[in-house]
């Protein structure tokens, strides 16, 4: 199964931070600006505030169109995607660390894989999920760290290799370095406890039903930072998920840092009640967690 850790994210990852460090350069140039008449220095010319406006609107579409789909996707042609695939997720998020998002997908295109970025993030990849054929899976909700403004893009992919691509914009800030809600110690008791909850049929589609999925788990990002003695905690997060009924895969899912603390899906599938769910998680240090869970007659 691929990893979103590679390679080319890896670049972008070096890129963010290299920003990163010249944003706190320019920062503390222009507070030292206001003391060089003091000291009989020249002062740098003003900056247009038109202009920097504009250059901060551009800027998270740019990381999509300069590094994130080259990099991802290379020189395949991406459709827009409006009424194939769209995102449903705030203009302002409430909690950066825990940003809700939906994947709707149009049920007669076959999508079998759709990407999620988040452009602006460290590792901006936040999941990948391959949705087997046959599964009914047209939506899919999870929520996600959000670590700076930024442009959100969903591609799908269907069984030709068509790509569409849909994007909406997110005011959140912070949410990859913010502290975890939980207690270390009940964190790592609680690690890889599941709980599989089923909706039933989806109003207005009988033949559709709906089901979610609650990992525990701390996924740590690498970039909080131990509260006590402010070193930084080491990545740790669930990377991959199996979710099967009665031994046939529903979807995958391949995630990264992004991904919030206690991952979660909600998503609805085809099929017969009856039939039991089966998952098993994988995490970055080599932890297996697996949990098959009986569902009862509708």
């Amino acid at each position: 199964m691929m990893r979103t850790d590679d390679s080319a994210i890896g670049r972008r990852i070096a890129l963010v931070r290299a920003t990163g460090r010249s944003a706190l350069a320019a920062t503390l140039l222009a507070g030292t600006a206001l003391l060089w008449p003091a000291l009989g220095l020249a002062e740098t010319p003003a900056k247009d505030p038109a202009k920097t406006q504009t250059a901060s609107a551009e800027a998270p579409d740019s990381a999509w169109t300069e590094y994130l789909k080259s990099d991802l996707f290379g020189d395949r042609q991406l459709q827009a995607g409006t009424d194939v695939v769209s995102l449903d997720a705030p203009n302002r998020a409430a909690d950066p660390a825990v940003v809700p998002m939906t994947i709707s997908l149009d049920p007669t295109k076959d999508i079998r894989k759709v990407t999620l970025v988040i452009d602006e993030n460290p590792s901006p990849v936040a999941a990948t999920f391959k949705i087997a054929e046959g599964s009914g899976l047209t939506e899919l909700s999870t929520r996600v760290r959000v670590n700076a403004y930024t442009d959100v893009h969903v591609v799908a992919e269907d069984a030709s290799g068509n790509l569409f691509v849909t994007k909406r914009f997110v005011k959140a800030a912070g949410g990859c370095a913010a502290p975890a809600a939980k207690d270390p110690d009940v964190a790592a008791r609680e690690m890889g406890k599941m709980k599989l909850r089923s909706f039933g049929a989806v109003e207005g589609e009988s033949d559709k039903r709906e089901a979610q999925l609650q990992i525990r788990h701390p996924n740590n990002s690498g970039l909080q930072k131990d509260q006590v003695t402010l070193l930084y905690i080491p990545a740790h997060f669930i990377d991959e998920i199996d979710v099967s009924r009665d031994g046939k895969t529903l979807f995958t899912m391949t995630g990264g840092i992004s991904i919030s603390e206690d991952p979660s899906f909600r998503f609805n599938y085809s099929g017969e009640t009856e039939k039991p769910f089966e998952v098993r998680a994988t995490d970055t240090d080599g932890n297996v967690f697996e949990e098959t869970f009986e569902t009862a007659p509708a």
